[in-house]
């Protein structure tokens, strides 16, 4: 992997300008001195988001995101630090002398690269599996489903051999120890031995957007079950934030994207043409794959399976487009099941057709609900009346929602002054249901929160015990955390008098002192467990080496990333982001321990 000196990385900050580099993915409008546009990292309707040129940095006042040109195409791309340096490097005619890392420091690089680079030689072993005698039933498979060559060569699929042990084997073979296979997912580990999580499947490789394999699924040649395996999640692996197909399917900005099911649905769609085609990855539509479409796309084509799953699948995903600021549609494919089958009976040309006449999604939620009630009695016409009026509620705006009314009042034969009635009840009214869900909704954000907070709180303990037990750290860890990193006021209020203390070279530390600064019996309690917890006693010193370093990344990244979303000054972010710069590079900042 690369590594860059601060000139060329000034280098390449300074020749990239950032309002042409940010308005290639995001329309921006002149204001005042700076320009102005919509959030590409969250949703919204009014642009918070804002770019300063003369200081070539960009700060979202909504979500809090901010930083340079560099931290903006590794957010945006999901690109690593070197990989957003080549890119931009490249755009603007910059030769990057580049300067290998030693083994030691690409040691220190850590685990996620070593997984990729695992993943990757997974992928061709499966590919040159595929095209063994081994492979000839995967191969049989895939050819009689219509994959041309090129197709099955663009994807990168595989087979998985019958053995259970062949890939283990390999991987062994190209040196990597047992304690990195374990955290790849590709084996079972237990006391019977090691064996290979996938066999006797064809083996379709996930990569994120910048084409990076980072998992793998298999379908299964026979009649086994599970019929699709995919991988569990790991260091490198998250399925709720991924997308089967996006690093193809991503090219600027398009028009419109396709959302389906399967992974044989995107490779078909792609080969006939459809090359907008992404999958979900075995899992139910989620915010986090929904703002990941945001960034390419403001329209996105639902085709799940047409059976009652895929219906309900659809109903799903459709509120949670709509939450990211994105309009959907929905495209039927009955007589056939899924694109693949549509495809392969009625040609592209045909296929093109039905996205050409996809579904408004809110119609398409309205005639599902409709379903549920019997029109012929008039009672229950009656209360799927109400119930789409409850729905029209969904649009806060109130253009948009009258255009919606006066559409469906036409489409379900209801007049429309009587359904602006009803929903100018039950806005006024905010039934139980709704507010059921906003409170739920608020509970669930809440939850988050919390989690996250109790979460950087553990780390806050964690550390300041470390040093209480080994005093001698305090010199490293002090230029690395500062009192005001603890953004818990009783942790920062604690971390000042620790500091102080340690600064004075008082080794045996004092608890009581400490502890007397607080009146409440709570606070006493948690400064007292401190002074008690024997954190490292079941670690080796390879093992406290890495769990300090970690401790220590992850206060330092929170507490810059609360002062960058808390900043309302952007005079003050460069500093915030020079700072940030140096931890996106944590093994110059590594703590090495002695045994002992």
């Amino acid at each position: 992997m690369p590594w860059y000196s601060e000139e060329q990385i000034d280098e390449v900050r300074s020749r990239s300008d950032i309002v042409d580099v940010i308005g290639s993915y995001v329309k921006l409008k002149r204001s005042g001195g700076g320009y102005v546009g919509l959030c590409p990292f969250h949703s919204e309707k009014s642009p918070s988001f804002s770019v300063n040129p003369s200081m070539q940095i960009y700060k979202c006042f909504g979500c809090g995101v901010g930083g340079n040109v560099i931290t903006f195409l590794m957010e945006y791309e999901n690109l690593s630090f070197p990989e957003a340096m080549e890119q931009l490097a490249g755009r603007a005619g910059i030769q990057l002398p580049k300067k290998e890392m030693t083994a030691e420091q690409r040691q220190r690089e850590g685990l996620r690269q070593t997984l990729l680079e695992i993943n990757t030689k997974t992928a061709r072993f499966y590919y040159a599996m595929l095209k063994s005698p081994q492979g000839k039933l995967g191969y049989d498979y895939l050819a009689g489903r219509g994959l041309s060559r090129e197709t099955i060569v663009h994807f990168g699929l595989g087979y998985a051999g019958r053995g259970g042990g062949e890939l283990y084997q390999y991987l062994k073979r190209e040196g990597y120890p047992d304690s990195v296979l374990k955290e790849t997912g590709l084996f079972k580990m237990d006391e019977r031995g090691v064996y290979d999580k996938f066999w006797n499947r064809v083996m379709f490789p996930i990569m994120d957007v910048s084409s990076h394999v980072i998992g793998f699924g298999g379908r299964v040649m026979g009649d086994a079950k599970p019929k699709y395996l995919n991988s569990p999640e790991t260091r490198i692996f998250d399925k709720s934030r991924n997308l089967f197909g996006l690093n193809y399917a991503k090219q600027g900005r398009r028009k419109q994207l396709i959302l389906c099911e399967g992974y044989m649905d995107v490779i078909a769609m792609h080969q006939a043409g459809f090359t907008g085609a992404v999958a979900s990855l075995g899992t139910a539509f989620t915010e986090q794959q929904a703002s990941l479409l945001h960034r390419y796309t403001e329209e996105v084509l639902l085709i799940y399976d047409s059976d009652e799953a895929g219906v309900k699948a659809a109903l799903r995903a459709i509120p949670i487009l709509r939450q990211a600021g994105i309009n959907g549609k929905v495209v039927r494919l009955e007589p056939y099941k899924d694109p693949d089958e549509f495809i392969r009976q009625e040609g592209a040309e045909a296929f093109a057709q039905r996205l050409e006449q996809a579904e408004n999604s809110f119609f398409f939620e309205v005639e599902a609900g409709k379903r549920q009630f019997d029109i012929t009695d008039p009672e229950q016409k009656t209360k799927f009346y109400h119930e789409v009026a409850r729905k029209l509620l969904v649009f806060t705006d109130k253009v948009q929602r009258d255009n919606y009314m006066e559409a469906v009042a036409v489409r379900q034969g209801i007049r429309k002054e009587d359904l602006r009635q009803l929903v100018i009840r039950y806005g006024n009214q905010m039934p139980e249901g709704y507010q059921e869900q906003v409170r739920e909704n608020r509970r669930e954000k809440a939850k988050k929160e919390d989690k996250s907070e109790e979460g950087i709180r553990y780390s806050y303990r964690l550390l300041l015990s470390w040093l209480i037990e080994t005093p001698d750290l305090f010199g490293p860890v002090r230029e690395r955390i500062a009192p005001e990193d603890f953004l818990d006021e009783r942790f920062g209020k604690v971390a000042a008098m620790l500091y102080e203390q340690l600064e004075r070279g008082e080794r045996e530390l004092v608890a009581t002192k400490i502890i007397s600064c607080f009146e409440d019996a709570e606070s006493q309690k948690m400064v007292a467990q401190m002074f008690q917890t024997n954190y490292q006693t079941e670690m080796n010193r390879e093992e406290r080496e890495k769990a300090l370093n970690e401790l220590i990344v992850r206060i330092k990244e929170y507490s810059i990333d609360k002062r960058m979303r808390n900043l309302t000054d952007m005079s003050e972010l460069e500093a915030l982001i020079q700072e940030k710069k140096k931890w996106q590079t944590p093994e110059k900042l590594h703590i090495s321990l002695k045994d002992g």
